[in-house]
């Protein structure tokens, strides 16, 4: 699904290199739900948007045989001069899909009213939220990237989200980063842990949560 062959990843900080991922490779497999886990500023949404291809590595090679997803709710691509419709109907035409159906799905869901038809920038934060995971759910991916993102807005909405949700992870795998032990467990049957730049593989989430949180002490 997703492979990463000899993947160096580190941005220069004042004059030192940051390393995210040591020359690092792995297969994300078809099929499989992963987690990904590590402490704060270890680089797991930087490794995400390299999975998503929003991100390049230093050097080494990232391939895809299954469409992925953005990372869910990332909204940074977007833009902010077209309107949503705009946009809705633009990504869509990217991934194949019909414009028409897509910008009626997002439409319906993510309940904008008159706002599809302004400029982006001119919506609230709750507003592009809502845009973007409606996009998200009107596209077909084999893959969703989730970076702590599985809902927005209020309790109604958020069950909504979750809901629509649930359909997409019947038939596609998920790869995502979650604080909530009880979320990865639901989610993901396998699960990896970056510290220094070094992946750690377990097929036991159980156990990859155990080196999850000796690294937090």
């Amino acid at each position: 699904m997703i492979s990463l062959s000899n993947v160096l990843k580190f941005y220069k900080i004042k004059g030192s290199a940051k390393i995210i991922l040591d020359h690092v490779s792995l297969d994300f497999r078809a099929g499989t739900s992963y987690a990904i886990l590590g402490i704060n500023g270890a680089g797991k949404s930087t490794t995400m948007r390299l999975l998503a291809g929003t991100e390049l590595p230093n050097s080494g090679r990232i391939t895809r045989s299954a469409r992925v997803s953005w990372p869910l709710g990332f909204a940074a691509g977007l833009h902010p001069a077209m309107t949503g419709r705009e946009n809705v109907q633009f990504v869509a035409r990217i991934y194949g899909q019909n414009p028409k159906a897509a910008v009626a799905f997002v439409e319906d869901f993510a309940e904008v009213g008159a706002y599809i038809d302004e400029p982006y920038r001119t919506y609230s934060s709750g507003m592009a939220q809502r845009l973007a995971f409606g996009l998200s759910m009107a596209i077909d991916f084999e893959c969703y990237l989730i970076d702590e993102v599985t809902a927005v807005g209020d309790a109604r909405f958020q069950a909504r989200c979750n809901e629509e949700f649930a359909k997409r992870r019947a038939r596609s795998d998920v790869i995502m980063i979650s604080h909530s032990m009880e979320t990865v467990r639901e989610y993901c049957s396998r699960a990896i842990v970056l510290a220094h730049g070094v992946i750690h593989e377990f097929s036991n989430v159980d156990d990859a949560i155990e080196l999850y949180k000796k690294l937090n002490m």
